[in-house]
């Protein structure tokens, strides 16, 4: 009998976990709970990434798939999506292993509560219980190492000040956009016409600002947390991408554009319904404002579900949420340029929760500095620390 491997989110770093396993001969399966692998990357197709092909492509993804796209040109997240990880997609090395619309909702020790048999043995023999929700109704599923690398996208944080819903918000969801526009989309020209009140200063937003500015008909109320902004800048930055938005979000912010209005300091203190509209009160570095708006774009970051792993022993970060041994590592090293990460090894990865993993952009939680690169040497930490503790092999070898 061999030991079996669950992987959770066929984006990236999930796709690149299998090829890993195929190369290792473990059994997997990769659960995808979207009707297509890289189903987050596609919710965000239109907007281009900062970094190169040669910085998205693991070493393993280019084994398996000698054509892969490389280069220095910046691919958006449907050039990634259609391009490299369909392909991996359909490679007979995982015909099989991906399970479709399948969402695993939670995860436990078989036979096990949280709170016992901490640290030991008996813990770590027991196999990990997965409870799905497919296509035809509930199941279950059985495992011996887990690897969630199942992203934040889905789970955008809210608007309200300390990071709780504002008044309001919760009965308006279904009319608040947490993904980045698609200003692009040549059938549906209309669809942001009138006032905009975007919420959020990271990239996601600055990206969502310069498109939102291009579009004649619109208005654009651009509610930012911090008194003075720095947009993210990076000294020298060696990508041009990322560059050119701060530098146009500083022009936005000095007025350049007479559509769209900066309010520095604010915070969204409650939303209601005006008919067909939506009503923001804002507190903000000028005083209260009341904004009468046609949508809202709320991008004010996301995080990882941890619901999956309640009744696990995991010990996350009280600061990013984050799987604490990770946290700690990334926030005493020094910078916050996403190209200057430290590889941290596989100690940093591992939690309390024998062969339970976190990886990929949710093993970064609140922190933004996270990079597909990173999660390819994580896998690659993890299935050279397995093969060598020999923890995978099949029983009686």
């Amino acid at each position: 009998m061999q030991r079996h491997v669950a992987i959770l989110g066929a984006g990236p770093v999930g796709l690149d976990a299998a090829l890993a396993c195929a190369d290792a001969g473990w059994p997997f399966t990769l659960y995808e709970a979207g009707d297509t692998v890289a189903a987050h990357l596609r919710a965000w197709g239109h907007a281009r990434l900062f970094t190169p092909w040669d910085l998205n492509v693991s070493g393993r993804m280019r084994a398996h798939l000698p054509g892969a796209p490389a280069g220095g040109d910046c691919p958006t997240g449907a050039d990634l999506a259609t391009r490299l990880l369909d392909p991996l997609a359909a490679l007979p090395t995982l015909e099989g292993r991906i399970r479709l619309r399948t969402r695993v909702a939670g995860i436990a020790r078989t036979g096990l509560l949280k709170h016992e048999h901490i640290g030991t043995d008996t813990r770590a023999a027991a196999p990990f219980t997965l409870l799905l929700d497919t296509p035809d109704g509930e199941d279950t599923a059985e495992a011996d190492l887990v690897l969630d690398c199942t992203g934040t996208y889905s789970h955008p944080n809210t608007l309200g000040p300390g990071g709780i819903p504002a008044p309001g918000e919760r009965a308006l969801t279904d009319r608040i956009t947490h993904t980045l526009p698609d200003t692009g989309d040549t059938g549906d020209t209309g669809r942001w016409a009138g006032t905009v009140l975007l919420v959020g200063a990271g990239k996601s937003a600055q990206t969502a600002a310069r498109d939102l500015a291009a579009l004649p008909g619109t208005r654009v109320q651009w509610a930012v947390r911090g008194t003075a902004p720095d947009w993210g800048a990076v000294p020298g930055d060696t990508l041009p991408g990322r560059q050119h938005l701060v530098d146009t979000s500083r022009a936005l912010a000095d007025g350049a554009n007479d559509r769209v209005t900066v309010h520095n300091g604010a915070h969204v203190q409650a939303l209601s319904p005006d008919g067909d509209r939506i009503r923001a009160c804002l507190t903000t570095e000028g005083g209260p404002r009341e904004i009468v708006c046609d949508h809202v774009v709320a991008l004010t970051g996301y995080t990882g579900d941890a619901s999956l792993y309640r009744q696990l022993q995991v010990h996350e970060c009280y600061a990013t949420g984050a799987p604490m041994n990770l946290s700690a590592a990334l926030l005493g090293s020094a910078g916050g340029d996403c190209l200057a990460q430290p590889s941290l090894g596989i100690e940093a990865l591992r939690n309390p929760e024998p062969h339970f993993f976190i990886l990929g952009a949710k093993s970064y939680g609140r922190l933004n500095t996270f990079l597909l690169r990173t999660g390819y040497e994580q896998i690659d930490q993890l299935t050279a620390a397995y093969a060598e503790e020999s923890l995978l092999l099949p029983a009686g070898t």
